[in-house]
């Protein structure tokens, strides 16, 4: 396999796993209850 034959692979690949990542970041966003956890994780670093 050429350098940019893997090249194009790996940039096939990684739009599906980046979009995946941020679907699942936006549905956490959803749910109250992560939001408020996570603020007070935030608050607590201060």
């Amino acid at each position: 396999m050429t350098s940019s034959s893997r090249k194009n692979w790996l940039r096939w690949l990684a739009w599906p796993a980046i979009l995946l990542i941020l679907l699942a970041v936006f549905a956490l966003y959803t749910q109250p209850d992560f939001m408020v956890m996570v603020a007070d994780q935030v608050w607590a670093c201060f």
